[in-house]
């Protein structure tokens, strides 16, 4: 794996801002609103835009990123699909119970639903992850779907899946702003209240993970390998169990084979060289 510094710094920063971007929801939302329940009122609706940005934009991303990491490349290309559609699968659930959270508050307060371009991207957003999940688990996950169906759909299906990442980023955007200027009355937004400078370096920092995340997908280089070339990483030196002996007890017989193989592989050559000169000759 090319630059895996650059890599292990980038992922260090992908997950030290997203953590500090949920801490900051949480700030915001015990500092200064209401805190966190379920009795229909504002503190009701506070868990939207937590649980949106802890499932639906930080474990969405470390669901995206999942298999780069080149310490998982030793585990089973299976066992990493599992923890790829879990993670999703617990983003999927968090965003939903946001959301009835939304609609609780919104129907206890007699709040028109679904009127915003927050809310139609926002539920667009949902349903379309939705069905990423299901296609995801019903052609990669289950052994049914042929192969080459595999292959038609893997662009689009990593395709699909960074873009909805990245309208959930936009949303979530437009939906911390939309909820300041409703909220900030006196002082108003415009005048720059310390909620006000609070939300709006938690937006900066929803997206710069968006894009540490987006690049870390987007980097051929960095992409997981095939089965066939996974290396494990192991130290410097360390030899891998249940080898050790086996190298030893056939080095001799391995050294002879390949160097039958170096031969036969040279007169192949030779007779090929042999050929093509006979065939210019009768040209």
């Amino acid at each position: 794996m090319g630059d895996y510094g650059r890599f292990l710094a980038l992922l260090a920063s992908a997950l030290l801002v997203g953590f500090v971007s949920v801490i900051l929801s949480l700030v915001w939302v015990f500092h200064y609103r209401e805190g966190l329940s379920w009795d229909g009122g504002p503190a009701e609706f506070n868990w939207h835009p937590v649980l949106i940005i802890t499932g639906f934009v930080f474990i969405q991303g470390i669901a995206i990123i999942v298999y780069r990491l080149p310490w998982t490349w030793k585990c089973s290309k299976l066992l990493m699909k599992f923890i790829h559609a879990g993670l999703n699968t617990i983003a999927l659930i968090l965003a939903i119970v946001s959301m009835v959270a939304v609609f609780e508050f919104h129907n206890a307060k007699n709040i028109p639903n679904m009127y915003s371009l927050h809310s139609w991207i926002g539920l667009a957003a949902v349903t379309f992850y939705s069905l990423q999940l299901f296609l995801g688990f019903a052609v990669f996950l289950l052994p049914f779907a042929p192969v080459y169906l595999r292959a038609v759909l893997m662009p689009i299906h990593v395709y699909s899946g960074l873009t909805i990442f990245a309208t959930v980023i936009a949303t979530a955007l437009m939906g911390i702003t939309e909820k300041l200027i409703f909220s900030l009355k006196n002082p108003a937004y415009s005048a720059s209240p310390p909620e006000a400078t609070l939300v709006n370096c938690l937006g900066l920092l929803l997206v710069v993970f968006g894009s540490l995340i987006l690049w870390m997908a987007s980097r051929p280089h960095w992409k997981r390998p095939r089965e066939e070339h996974t290396e494990v990483l192991r130290p410097i030196g360390e030899t891998p169990e249940g080898t050790e002996v086996e190298s030893t007890m056939t080095h001799s017989s391995n050294a002879d084979k390949s160097d039958l193989r170096i031969n036969t592989e040279a007169a192949r050559k030779q007779n090929l060289k042999f050929d093509d000169a006979g065939q210019r000759s009768t040209m």
